[in-house]
């Protein structure tokens, strides 16, 4: 890809904004900075986006886990609760920790309640993926009889909580003690939900 890509350029945009609001917050950091730190003028900045309202907009939805978690579940299945659970949780923590400092952006502003808003939508396309993978696993006789949103609801939200313990202070949990509690928590799924 060149400089002249308008992928590359709004890319550039969005990851110089990303950077520089996670240290100085929202209100902190001009156009102009943003702009520069991208290495491109303030005029390419409002061409691209307008506004940095629009700019952090595109951001979140651009890298909000939801695209890249639909492309996993498009993706293929083992049909195998231990390895499907496993490949999800795991690519639901890369995502989260990719995305880091953008979650942080969008948390701490108040100016930024509606695109907050719009961001909180991505964790029920998860919701709705997640309960159709549990659907059809009941279907093939790999699954008990379970409410299968329910037990999409409490997979997402012991993964949110991993995610979230650390994430506005360094997390309590040891380097590799997460994995493991990652690890703990399928297993405790798979005992729990294979026939």
């Amino acid at each position: 890809m060149t400089s002249s890509d308008p992928t590359d350029t709004r890319d550039k945009l969005m990851q110089a904004a990303i950077e520089l609001m996670a240290e100085n917050g929202f209100k902190g950091v001009s156009t102009k900075q943003i702009a520069a730190a991208a290495g491109f003028s303030e005029m390419t900045l409002f061409r691209q986006f307008g506004t940095k309202r629009h700019l952090i907009a595109s951001a979140v939805e651009r890298y909000h886990y939801g695209r890249e978690m639909a492309g996993l579940f498009t993706g293929g299945f083992a049909w195998d609760l231990r390895s499907d659970l496993g490949r999800i949780g795991r690519a639901y923590q890369e995502t989260m920790e990719h995305n880091r400092k953008l979650f942080l952006v969008v948390l701490k502003s108040d100016e930024l309640a509606d695109i907050r808003e719009e961001a909180n939508k991505q964790p029920r396309k998860l919701l709705d993926l997640l309960t159709d993978y549990f659907a059809e696993m009941k279907k093939r006789g790999k699954l008990i009889d379970t409410d299968a949103e329910a037990q999409a609801a409490a997979f997402i939200w012991m993964n949110y909580g991993a995610f979230m313990s650390g994430l506005f202070t360094p997390s309590p949990f040891k380097p590799d003690a997460q994995a493991a509690f990652l690890a703990s928590g399928i297993e405790l799924f798979v005992r729990g939900l294979t026939p």
